[in-house]
């Protein structure tokens, strides 16, 4: 997605987003503020990252809070809303839901841990890839270079197993 403008990266993360069940805020001029700072970010990092968390400015230590972030899914399952409000549920969206805050999931730099999994890749032909930011799972050599799911890119995946 190479959107320059807010309002091209409105139209695009509505009609993908809906397409795959996400839902934007329907306060249009928050969004609109949102997606200024993922604008800001790109620019001033190469990526999108979350306008309402602190970038480091490394690419590699920001990847769980690159738009969409590893968090947005357990937040809308559990609150109606991701962590800066751009994701909505559909019961928010329809107004039967109100909007609260959402407590902060990322863990601390310094306590950040990648999981020690079982070596299974022995038992199966190809390497199993994560998607980090919905959960999808493909087995291959590499990962897509776009996730087919949350269009996240290949560096949002995790060697599963």
């Amino acid at each position: 997605m190479s959107a320059t403008t807010v309002e091209d990266l409105y139209a695009a993360l509505k009609k993908d987003g809906e397409k795959a069940g996400y839902f934007l805020n329907p306060d249009q001029a928050f969004v609109r503020e949102l997606l200024e700072g993922l604008l800001v970010n790109e620019t001033r990092f190469g990526y999108r990252a979350c306008p309402c968390r602190l970038a480091s400015g490394e690419r590699s230590e920001d990847l769980d809070i690159i738009c969409p972030c590893d968090y947005r899914d357990p937040d809308l399952d559990e609150h109606g809303a991701c962590y800066c409000a751009l994701y909505v549920s559909q019961e928010v969206l329809e107004g039967k839901q109100k909007l609260r805050p959402i407590p902060e999931r990322r863990v601390p730099q310094e306590r950040r841990q990648t999981p020690k999994r079982k070596d299974l890749q022995s038992q199966l032909s190809y390497p199993v890839w994560r998607c980090k930011v919905c959960g999808y799972l493909c087995a291959r050599d590499k990962p897509p270079a776009l996730c087919p799911i949350c269009k996240a890119q290949a560096e949002r995946f995790e060697r599963f197993l």
